[in-house]
């Protein structure tokens, strides 16, 4: 027998359930969750380099997921902290407008060795999380390791498989760059962990 890979596995677990029998038992009667329906904007946050991603999921459309917009906010050395802060909060806020955003998942903060690193990455993610909430918007945090997990199949791959799996997932020509492929890998790790 062939091994399922997790990502197999999380995508039957959102599929609809039916008896064995010709009558069908709606997903709350059976115990099956439904799969996630909207869109999502997967934030990786950074100060210098925040990934964003909005992806849409329509079940029973054929395809898992469609990437209707990313994008990396490139902000320079010479750029204060604050206008950074601003940026990112700008650029969370443009999409949110943009899209009829239905959740924000972004990546939780495990383990920096850095206290001035760690405050730095709070700040960002802070300024995400608040463009959010001014909208009303629910957010949703996950582990990195769950992300890659998630998507690839086991939480330790490199920056380059999750950047292919993605690419693989959303039916793309090409890669996207790092941070907005890890952008995307969050918002599908929330479509396929989400309980609604």
């Amino acid at each position: 027998m062939r091994r399922r890979n997790a990502r197999t596995l999380w995508a039957e677990k959102i599929a609809k359930g039916t008896t064995s029998g010709a009558e069908r038992v709606s997903s709350q009667e059976f115990g099956v969750r439904r799969a996630y329906e909207g869109d999502v904007i997967g934030i990786d946050p950074s100060l210098r380099g925040t990934g964003l991603a909005v992806l849409r999921f329509t079940p029973n459309s054929g395809v898992e997921a469609v990437l209707c917009a990313s994008r990396t906010l490139r902000l320079g050395a010479k750029l204060s902290m604050s206008a950074c802060l601003g940026e990112i909060y700008k650029g969370v806020s443009d999409l949110i407008e943009e899209w009829p955003i239905r959740h924000v998942a972004l990546e939780q903060t495990i383990y920096v060795q850095n206290f001035q690193t760690a405050l730095i990455l709070g700040a960002a993610r802070g300024a995400a999380i608040s463009a959010a909430s001014v909208f009303g918007k629910p957010v949703f945090e996950y582990p990195p390791l769950r992300v890659k997990q998630a998507v690839v199949g086991f939480g330790r791959a490199s920056k380059q498989q999750v950047a292919g799996m993605t690419r693989r997932i959303l039916s793309l020509s090409e890669e996207l760059p790092f941070d907005e492929s890890d952008a995307a890998a969050i918002a599908l790790c929330h479509a396929y962990t989400w309980r609604g």
